[in-house]
């Protein structure tokens, strides 16, 4: 279990806001052997992480699990994401089952640029997802591919949020960034899209397109901490007006186990932003839990 002294930090931030619990749509749980590659790339530093990235969270499925439960979360996601085609629908098995025997878990599901993408995605929607993930880096696909227009229709019908990994953040893509998401949009307005990472690096192009986009939304994943400011990609303050004006629109998202930080750091570099305590509660349980009914 995390230190006490993590614990009661994580308290003592939920005391501040006056709430009982968090909501975090932002974490990761995934069959044994997908994550302990997931672990070994990180510590690698592989291409696409660009920088040493020790992981805080190395414990077995049911430790994290409990690690978050005592943090005060009270809903958490499992996002999976295939890197290669092949690997959706048995992600998706897998995230049906921890969702099962999981019940505080929001049932997460995937999909990737194959042929089977929408017969995934609506197999997935028929199971209960109730959330998706779409990783444009670690895919290495571009979101108009037209393999993906039938499943992108199917998740703009259904109203279920999909956690878009798409800003060119910790290192660009080919498909990554503004462009793509926005042709997108113009193709799938009623897309519930939640931009990751508050889109980093490219935050003001990001913004814009929640401001111009009613059904987009941001999650908070890394933003504000010193691992992120130290790296150069910090969120500048010129924009703070910008996020606060869209505080019904923003999640709390932590990347939960894969983080080189204790998850008491996130929430107090959220506080340090200084939006404001309504600002807070709102992204830190609020608009979640208004989202999925929770």
């Amino acid at each position: 279990m995390p230190p006490e002294a993590d614990l009661a930090r994580a308290a003592a931030f939920r005391e501040r806001l006056g709430l009982d619990s968090l909501i975090d749509v932002h974490t990761h749980f995934m069959p044994e052997r997908l994550l302990a590659a997931v672990r070994a790339y990180f510590d690698a530093a592989g291409p696409l992480i660009g920088r040493a990235w020790p992981i805080v969270y190395r414990q077995d499925e049911q430790t994290r699990v409990a690690a978050l439960r005592a943090f005060g979360v009270r809903a958490f996601t499992a996002l999976l994401y295939p890197h290669k085609p092949g690997m959706a629908r048995s992600l998706n098995e897998w995230g049906a089952g921890f969702a099962a025997r999981t019940p505080d878990c929001l049932h997460s599901a995937t999909f990737f640029a194959e042929p089977s993408a929408a017969a995934d995605v609506r197999r997935a929607l028929d199971q209960g997802a109730r959330v998706f993930k779409c990783h444009i880096q670690v895919g290495d696909f571009d979101p108009n591919d037209p393999l993906l227009d039938e499943a992108w229709g199917l998740l703009a019908e259904a109203g279920v949020p999909v956690v878009t990994h798409c800003g060119s953040g910790p290192v660009p893509g080919r498909f990554t960034g503004p462009g793509p998401v926005g042709a997108l949009l113009r193709r799938h307005p009623g897309l519930r899209l939640v931009v990751a990472h508050l889109g980093t690096p490219e935050y003001a192009e990001f913004l814009g397109l929640a401001e111009r986009h009613v059904r987009v939304l941001l999650d908070t994943t890394m933003s504000f901490t010193a691992f992120s400011e130290d790296a150069g990609g910090g969120f500048p303050a010129a924009e703070l007006p910008r996020l606060r004006d869209l505080g019904d629109r923003v999640l709390l998202g932590t990347d939960f186990p894969n983080i080189p930080y204790p998850y008491p750091d996130a929430l107090e570099a959220l506080e340090k932003a200084g939006l404001g305590t309504p600002w807070l509660r709102a992204v830190c349980h609020d608009n979640a839990a208004r989202l999925f009914a929770r």
